[in-house]
């Protein structure tokens, strides 16, 4: 699998995959947007609507995970994996010494997926997500 940034023509691609993953899906103009951000990384695996990507802003020494997304019949293939390692690397680099993110507290592969990584519960928000779940905030020491 080979990791690369993402291009502002690959948004469209990047929008259908979003949609499979999240009931409320980002669209290609808004994926742009957040790409046109001098703050922001995207990074994707895969080709057209295979694959997946991920977008991490970085503010100062912290960073978010903004969104992480994987098609369906690319699962379970590292491909998560070797796009959270990826941007953790890049924000390494640009000066990040944490990084944060909010996941569905039903989302069990994803929890599993960050607890692997290293990510520790660092709080909950309360029916945050359009469908009533918490939100559990996780976090993790980048190493320098």
């Amino acid at each position: 699998m080979t990791v690369a940034s993402i291009e502002k023509t690959d948004c469209g691609h990047l929008a259908a995959i979003h949609a499979c993953c999240f009931p409320r899906g980002w669209s290609a103009p808004a994926l742009a947007r957040l790409l046109a951000e001098p703050n922001v990384i995207g990074l994707r695996s895969g080709t057209g609507n295979s694959g997946g990507f991920i977008l991490v802003r970085k503010a100062v020494d912290e960073a978010e995970i903004l969104t992480l997304a994987v098609d369906p019949d690319s699962r379970r293939q590292g491909v998560a994996r070797q796009l959270l390692a990826e941007a953790e690397k890049r924000l390494v680099l640009a000066g990040a010494k944490r990084i944060f993110l909010e996941v569905s507290d039903q989302n069990t592969a994803a929890r599993a997926l960050y607890a692997a990584a290293g990510y520790g519960n660092a709080g909950r928000r309360r029916r945050y997500y359009s469908d009533g779940s918490d939100a559990l905030v996780m976090e993790k020491t980048l190493a320098q």
